[in-house]
């Protein structure tokens, strides 16, 4: 498999951001074309195997390529997918925050590391990094905290969970944060989930739960996606031509 996936569990929004229920019904639709144009790839490729084995190896590179074409397309959806929820997680929240929810791991760990590089050129304190409790998660197994701590500890920087809350705090600058370093914010995070919770209500009765006024939203912040997702694009695009042998 070119870009193996983690899928964490049945929900991808985070149920105190303004994202909607149709938000996360065309999540599930792009990820189930993914899903289905990696099912038409294993197929292929599996044929491609025999065909290969059978001395056929015309119809095993035939095969192979049009593999490679479904592979292509699975990596096309995915992208739309990540792209549409993290779009739609992150549309309101404060600049030192990021909301990792509905991404496989794979792709949270790419799109944090660029955030982090990101908010280090830029001289930030530090980046609120929402991962959720783990109750949505395939057998309540949390995987999104445990791959920001490795993230952290990868590029040699201070963190801290905020038990019970589901985030964590990663210090940018060399010599601060720790353990006993309670982080700025924390303590305030019921208060700051009541006020979402209180405009994703307004915003549902407002639209009506319609995608259109997602959209409008999601144009708040178009910086954001640019500065996580971007730089990763070329090692997906490199990722995606090795998804298939060629014969």
């Amino acid at each position: 498999m070119s870009y193996p996936m983690t899928q964490l569990g049945s929900r991808a929004i985070n149920h105190l951001s303004s994202a909607s229920d149709s938000d996360e019904a065309e999540y599930d639709r792009l990820r189930g074309l993914a899903r289905a144009e990696a099912s038409k790839r294993s197929a292929l490729l599996q044929r491609s195997q025999a065909a290969y084995q059978a001395g056929d190896k015309a119809a095993a590179h035939a095969l192979s390529q049009e593999g490679k074409a479904h592979g292509l397309q699975m990596e096309r959806y995915n992208l739309q997918a990540r792209d549409f929820i993290f779009r739609a997680n992150n549309a309101n929240q404060p600049a030192d925050t990021i909301d990792l929810h509905g991404l496989y791991v794979e792709e949270a760990e790419e799109i944090l590391e660029a955030r982090i590089n990101a908010a280090t050129r830029r001289g930030d304190e530090g980046l609120h990094v929402i991962v959720g409790r783990g109750n949505h998660s395939v057998d309540h197994v949390r995987k999104l905290a445990p791959a920001v701590e490795r993230i952290c500890k990868g590029l040699g920087l201070r963190y801290r969970e905020e038990e019970n809350e589901g985030r964590v705090y990663v210090w940018l600058r060399p010599g601060t944060g720790g353990e006993g370093v309670v982080p700025p914010g924390w303590g305030q995070q019921q208060q700051h989930h009541g006020q979402q919770q209180q405009h994703h209500g307004q915003q549902q009765q407002q639209h009506g739960g319609h995608h259109g006024g997602q959209h409008q939203q999601q144009q708040q912040q178009p910086d954001l996606l640019e500065e996580t997702a971007k730089p990763i694009l070329p090692m997906i695009f490199k990722k995606m031509g090795q998804c298939c042998v060629i014969m």
